[in-house]
């Protein structure tokens, strides 16, 4: 399943920022989570409403972003 599927964008939830499906947890709330350490099953446990499918998809997300981002070098 690709994130796609499970990543949502509403304009008038949580400013636009993308979702797990339609739900007010953003991408960011998740990937914040996993880098203070939490673990996947620490996540499930305190939101059951997640699946594992659900986190990898925010960094399916996460790393889709990293492989598109353009820095321009020399530019003034």
């Amino acid at each position: 399943m690709s994130y796609q599927e499970i990543l949502t964008i509403e304009p008038d939830k949580r400013g636009g920022k993308p979702c797990i499906r339609y739900m007010r947890i953003t991408v960011y709330d998740v990937l914040g989570w996993l880098a203070a350490g939490m673990s996947h099953a620490e996540i499930l446990d305190d939101f059951p409403e997640l699946t594992e499918t659900d986190i990898r998809a925010c960094l399916e997300f996460a790393a889709d972003r990293e492989h598109r981002v353009v820095i321009s070098v020399g530019s003034t």
